[in-house]
């Protein structure tokens, strides 16, 4: 019988990684796998659909037997190709890949892990004007399936303005003093006269600091809620608790606006963290979350820092 030779090389190559006679040390080891994986995907978001995205991913699964010296870390590699190349990202499709991942190292490994990083682009409309642009968030899935069940975490990171209510107070007693030592002696002061020097350089002597702000938000999903990922969703709610998103293309009456928005937003960095907590409580599908914002201080060459947890028994931990 003629044999087929590629099937008789194929039978024959050697598959070191799990067959080697060479000693190795016989132990347990958490992960093993794959990062730095780029691939092209679709995104599926509970307002927005399914969006193209281009991941960095990692793909690992644990090594349980100590008496096995690898796994067979290619098969990680092709099963990300074949569910991704016919499935958007989804609860649904991760679930099934970290499940193939197990099924393809069974007696290898019992927990299997998966994580995407990409930048999310959405069109933002500005404030006042017709103008829109788009703006770019980081985000990140991740996924565990282990012998305990499926676990889904969804992080964001979003910027914002944020203005110091100390620094603002601070403006707010020298323009007093400034308008006082202007009009001492004058008794009543006309309106108009007023309306005139506020409108002065002298009027705005002294102006409180801002700076461009950072919210990290990483939030434990329930995966019963949604097979899609609530990203849109994530982001608005944040930006809405804050209210000073950053910008994209804006005129002046955005700007004024946005000036505005500041001056009735003043924050500390606990005021934001507090918004950004109260907002998180009340959504039923996150069962737990952790954020943490970063005020990049004009004022200081440090950062203001605050963090803060749903406090769930077993959760999150509230480290930096």
């Amino acid at each position: 019988m003629k044999r087929d030779s590629s099937s008789e090389t194929t039978k024959s190559m050697p598959d070191v990684a799990t067959n080697s006679m060479v000693e190795h040390i016989h132990s347990t080891l958490d992960w093993v796998g794959m990062s730095e994986i780029h691939l092209p995907a679709r995104i599926s978001d509970t307002r927005a659909g399914e969006r193209p995205v281009s991941t960095s991913i990692q793909a690992y699964v644990n090594l349980s037997n100590p008496d096995a010296k690898g796994i067979h870390m290619s098969r990680l590699y092709l099963m990300l190709e074949e569910t991704f190349g016919d499935h958007s990202v989804s609860a649904y499709s991760i679930r099934k890949l970290l499940q193939n991942f197990l099924d393809s190292h069974e007696g290898l490994s019992d927990r299997g892990f998966v994580q995407f990083d990409f930048e999310y682009s959405m069109r933002r409309p500005a404030l006042k004007s017709s103008y829109s642009g788009w703006k770019s968030y980081p985000v990140t899935i991740k996924a565990t399936l282990a012998p305990d069940g499926m676990r889904m975490e969804l992080a964001v990171e979003v910027p914002y303005s944020s203005t110091c209510p100390c620094s603002a107070a601070l403006a707010r007693q020298l323009i007093q003093e400034q308008f006082r030592k202007d009009f001492e002696g004058e008794g009543s002061v006309d309106m108009e006269k007023v309306f005139e020097w506020l409108g002065t350089e002298e009027g705005i002597m002294a102006t409180p600091h801002s700076q461009r702000s950072v919210a990290q938000v990483r939030v434990l999903l329930d995966t019963d809620c949604d097979e899609a990922f609530p990203i849109t969703a994530l982001i608005d709610s944040i930006e809405g608790a804050l209210k000073t998103p950053v910008q994209t293309a804006v005129k002046r009456v955005d700007e004024q606006e946005f000036a505005k928005l500041n001056g009735q937003n003043l924050m500390f960095c606990e005021d934001s963290a507090r918004r950004l907590k109260r907002a998180l409580d009340g959504q039923p599908c996150y069962q737990d979350f952790w954020l943490r914002v970063n005020h990049l201080e004009s004022l200081h060459a440090h950062n203001a820092v605050a963090i803060a947890t749903k406090e769930v028994e077993g959760g999150y931990l509230p480290i930096p």
